[in-house]
């Protein structure tokens, strides 16, 4: 029992506050915020789990409210680390002469970042993504192709049926997409407007990457992107529990840990 008042119980409601406006939170930043050790930190996300009040994930916690999800700027704050790991795994995918499309999120933003860093070229990009076009326009070997539609302050995204059209026109080699979750029925996300432009890149592409951390395993959010069928590779920051993991290998999705 968490008796009201207790240091125990502040820590409590300062991690349902910090869900309120944050996707998911780790332990191990739990643990270093209150000072306390990791022990501590995943007992009391444990208790708010069997609670019913968030949901237990990889090595942290995410909020229930599956129908929400915080700016991209936001969320940029968040597994940092991580995600430059697989932006690097990715950046390693691309070959010279590659036509790339990539959509808009904080995973693919830190996967343009290693792109541009590696100095691969030449190479054509696709993107709705003014982050990513942003991270590549200055590389002179890099062709950057924006979308038009309907601009998105939150995503720093462009949207729409316009977009969607515009993908239409093109085929690529390689698509690299991000989630806000990934499940045993393929990935899931919050804004149906993203889905529609990453169902159009993958449609469009020739192989489908996948770009998740650890944190989105098993998170269920309100659309399925696609099938896990359709992936052709999965590159993420660590192995997911045995359910997902049988199901990504069924489908022979090429799943790719980041060391």
């Amino acid at each position: 029992m968490t008796v009201p008042g207790s240091k125990k119980a502040i820590r409590q409601q300062q991690i349902v506050a910090e869900l309120a406006t944050s996707p998911i939170v780790r332990i191990s930043r739990l643990a270093e915020r209150f000072g306390v050790s990791t022990e501590t930190a995943r007992r009391d996300i444990e208790e708010l789990s069997q609670r019913g009040i968030i949901d237990r994930t990889y090595g942290g916690a995410a909020t229930r409210y599956i129908g929400f999800q915080p700016a991209v700027t936001e969320r940029n704050r968040h597994s940092v680390v991580e995600r430059s790991r697989i932006g690097r795994a990715a950046a390693a995918l691309v070959k010279p002469g590659d036509v790339v499309m990539i959509d808009s999120g904080s995973t693919t933003t830190q996967f343009a970042r290693a792109l541009a860093a590696a100095l691969v070229g030449p190479v054509t990009i696709l993107t709705n993504s003014l982050s990513v076009a942003t991270a590549l326009v200055d590389i002179e070997s890099i062709r950057v192709i924006l979308c038009p539609g309907d601009l998105n302050g939150r995503e720093r995204g462009l949207y729409g049926p316009d977009a969607v059209a515009f993908i239409g026109r093109y085929y690529a080699d390689l698509a690299f997409i991000g989630a806000s979750g990934l499940t045993v029925d393929g990935p899931t996300d919050v804004e149906s407007r993203a889905c529609s432009i990453k169902r159009a890149m993958v449609e469009r592409a020739s192989r489908t990457v996948l770009l998740v951390d650890g944190t989105k395993f098993d998170q269920k959010h309100l659309e399925v992107v696609c099938p896990l069928v359709q992936l052709s590779d999965i590159i993420t920051d660590a192995s997911p529990k045995r359910a997902l993991a049988d199901a990504i290998r069924k489908v022979g999705t090429a799943l790719r840990v980041a060391a």
